[in-house]
């Protein structure tokens, strides 16, 4: 229209801000189920905003200039009590912060941890313990003062290399060169073995277990084995072992959240040299407002 001469550009500017601030203000009347989630505004500068999302429609609800507890404790507390004493479950990240407004804020919500982001903590233990390995093997091939111990070594780093994805990557999906990839690490690395299977049975249990009953039974029995290997991992399930037993209830999980990240990040990209947080959040209301 503004380049037909019926309204300026400036006037089309205004329209969506104007509509903008009645999607930013309007309450979710019908909200049940909520997601917490981040996005960085930009990469690796430590800005991040938050996200609000109804995880029954895969709406964006809202999104802050920030991420502190604060700044998300207005925006719900602006819904009203009535709105948030009938959310019934909350899916977060493993973030104190986040529980704690749940736990203040909505008396009759089931704060659920996102699955995704335990596993995700269990490859990162995998992926150090992976890096950590290669690095002992090279330091083994440096001293190595025989021949054949060298060549031994050697033998080992080969089986290490270009395993990442072969071991971070879900089994059921690896191509044929991960699949041969991952039987040369678990020949090279009793270690590296034992804490691929472990990952894979953790997965196994979150994707087959659907009653909260026999999710603490698999769980508790996967922590025995796994603490010797995921000490870092195992501390952290044990701290939230409630908010992750949770899950089984209704498998609740951020994964609405997520797609809808990676939408708010292609917005971003098109948004390029954007000069201020209102604007994206405008662009960002808007998208969902009229795809909705």
């Amino acid at each position: 229209m503004a380049s037909k001469g019926i309204v300026t550009t400036e006037e089309i500017e205004r329209m969506l801000k104007d509509e903008s601030d009645v999607t930013h203000k309007s309450k979710p009347s019908s909200l049940k189920r909520l997601g917490i989630d981040e996005i960085a505004l930009v990469k690796g500068k430590g800005h991040y905003c938050a996200v609000l999302i109804d995880l029954d429609t895969s709406k964006l609800l809202a999104i802050l200039n920030g991420r502190t507890q604060e700044i998300i404790k207005e925006t719900l507390t602006a819904w009203g009590f009535e709105i948030l004493e009938q959310i019934e479950e909350v899916s977060i990240d493993l973030w104190q912060g986040y529980k704690n407004l749940v736990k203040e804020l909505m008396p009759n919500a089931q704060v659920v941890a996102d699955r995704f982001h335990v596993m995700t903590q269990i490859n990162q233990e995998l992926d150090t313990q992976r890096k950590t390995e290669r690095r002992n093997v090279k330091e083994l091939i440096k001293k190595a003062k025989l021949a054949e111990d060298k060549a031994q070594y050697e033998i080992i780093l080969s089986g290490l290399k270009n395993s990442k994805y072969s071991l971070l990557k879900n089994e059921d999906n690896l191509n044929k060169s991960q699949a041969d990839k991952l039987l040369q690490v678990k020949e090279v690395s009793p270690i590296l073995k034992a804490m691929h299977e472990l990952k894979e049975k953790v997965r196994k249990i979150f994707n087959q277990t659907d009653d909260w009953y026999t999710g603490v039974f698999k769980l508790g029995m996967w922590l025995s084995r796994a603490k010797k290997y995921f000490p870092h991992s195992n501390n952290t399930i044990i701290r939230w072992f409630d908010e992750i037993i949770a899950y089984f209830d209704r498998r609740t999980t951020s994964g609405a959240v997520e797609g809808i990240n990676n939408k708010l990040k292609l917005i971003k990209r098109s948004a390029y040299g954007f000069r201020n947080f209102d604007n994206f959040r405008v662009r960002c209301l808007l998208n969902w407002h009229f795809n909705c």
